[in-house]
């Protein structure tokens, strides 16, 4: 199966550094708190509760300036395409790709072969971006809950009243742990689940490998950029261009 062309306008300069900054300070979030709910190294636990709050508090805003951005910045919402619009457009699925959701739940289910072609994240894929800014502002509020200079706080302080407790909140707050580490494992399968060349573009803004170029005016294939690669054999466009439709 041929695939879509991953320019680099699809991940705007701006947009690859905020998700270093996500990458950064997760893995140190994630160390720093295992470290201080189980110290395994002697005498870095003042390191590690430092760490946690700096970073902690460096993924929020982040996370905030992310989602403002998107109002500002432009980026092309679709893979195969240099066309370009505000991002927050590719925040939910788009007119070309909403009735792809069950399609793509049966490719990441094993059920079917070959996944739709369209924008530049899957249905299920937008819908856990959204997911994840939640869980990372929930997951920033309980950490306000357990820290001392916000704790009473009204508005932490109320939190933590109604879940019944600081103990209560360390446990909501340990288990979003997990969630995040388990979403980045996944994050990480699916975005190379085909090759790593959209996680070099994501990364690096590097130039991808050649492939289909998409109409988002018409939502489906228009043709090859071969970015010095071979023109794709005639029945992989056609297998690709029916993907599309699928």
């Amino acid at each position: 199966m041929a695939h879509l062309v991953h320019y680099s306008e699809a991940h705007p300069l701006v947009f690859r550094i905020t998700h270093w900054v996500n990458l950064i300070s997760m893995f140190i979030l994630i160390l720093s708190g295992i470290e201080i709910h189980y110290p395994v190294v002697p005498g870095l636990m003042g390191v590690a509760r430092g760490a946690h709050i700096f970073f902690g508090i460096v993924l929020v805003i982040n996370c905030i300036f992310r989602i403002v951005a998107a109002g500002f910045v432009k980026s092309s919402p679709y893979y195969g395409s240099r066309k370009q619009k505000l991002d927050m457009y590719t925040f939910l699925p788009q007119k070309d790709n909403r009735h792809q959701l069950i399609p793509w739940i049966k490719y990441y289910l094993f059920i079917k072969k070959e996944h739709p072609l369209g924008g530049k994240y899957g249905v299920p894929q937008k819908l856990s971006y959204l997911l994840i800014g939640v869980a990372i502002l929930f997951m920033g509020y309980t950490g306000f809950c357990l820290w001392a200079p916000t704790m009473n706080i009204p508005f932490f302080a109320g939190f933590t009243a109604a879940v019944g407790g600081l103990m209560k909140v360390r446990v909501i707050h340990y288990f979003m742990m997990y969630f995040f580490i388990c979403f980045t494992l996944i994050h990480v399968y699916l975005a190379n689940i085909e090759g790593t060349d959209p996680s070099k573009v994501m990364l690096f803004g590097k130039k991808s490998h050649g492939g289909l170029t998409y109409d988002p005016e018409t939502m489906s294939i228009s043709g090859y950029d071969n970015m010095k690669d071979e023109e794709p054999k005639a029945e992989e466009a056609e297998e690709s261009e029916a993907a599309a439709t699928a």
